[in-house]
């Protein structure tokens, strides 16, 4: 009896085969289980066009990863860490922050796990960084790291007018604030401190 293999089946084969073999095995085994389709001629043509449709999509997928890998090939992404002594960071930078990175900076969403190094990053400087793409291509982009800046603190802002300076001048040195009313009487130019 011919069938085709819906899913892959120890050594008989893999999803998509067209197998002959005894009907008991067929019937009693593989259709019930849902591992084979009988191979009528219906099905077959299925077979053909899942085959044909499989194809175009390998092929447009393997245009789209190419033309990534050339994308990337012209990327480079900056990424600041904290720096010790000697230009060594603290730490290392992992393929998560180069990931955030790619898609802060370039839009660009790859899953960290498809970026493959070496050694980590623990020098400040400038690095490849491989990227596994689908259909079995790679791409590479440029990684920077550069020492995370801590900004100091400003020293107070100069006042805008100016005034604040001119205040303290106006006033005479040996002047003393008086804190009580001085009124002047009508029978005496001498001011007079009330109570």
């Amino acid at each position: 009896m011919r069938i085709i293999l819906v899913q892959p089946v120890g050594t008989l084969g893999r999803a998509g085969d067209v197998k002959e073999v005894r009907p008991g095995y067929a019937r009693n085994y593989l259709l019930p289980r849902g591992l084979a389709v009988p191979g009528t001629q219906h099905q077959m043509k299925r077979l053909q066009r899942l085959r044909n449709e499989a194809q175009e999509a390998a092929v447009q997928e393997t245009a789209e990863a190419r033309s990534l890998a050339q994308r990337l090939r012209g990327l480079t992404v900056t990424i600041q860490a904290r720096v010790g002594e000697g230009g060594r960071l603290h730490g290392s930078v992992t393929t998560q922050q180069i990931a955030t990175s790619l898609a802060d900076q370039h839009q660009l969403q790859i899953d960290r796990r498809d970026f493959v190094l070496r050694e980590p990053l623990r020098h400040l400087g400038s690095h490849q960084v491989t990227v596994r793409l689908p259909a079995r291509e790679t791409g590479i982009v440029g990684v920077e790291i550069v020492p995370d800046v801590v900004e100091e603190s400003a020293p107070p802002p100069a006042p805008a007018d100016g005034m604040d300076g001119q205040l303290e001048a106006d006033v005479p040195p040996n002047a003393e604030a008086k804190t009580e009313a001085q009124v002047i009487t009508p029978d005496s130019s001498e001011p007079v401190e009330q109570a």
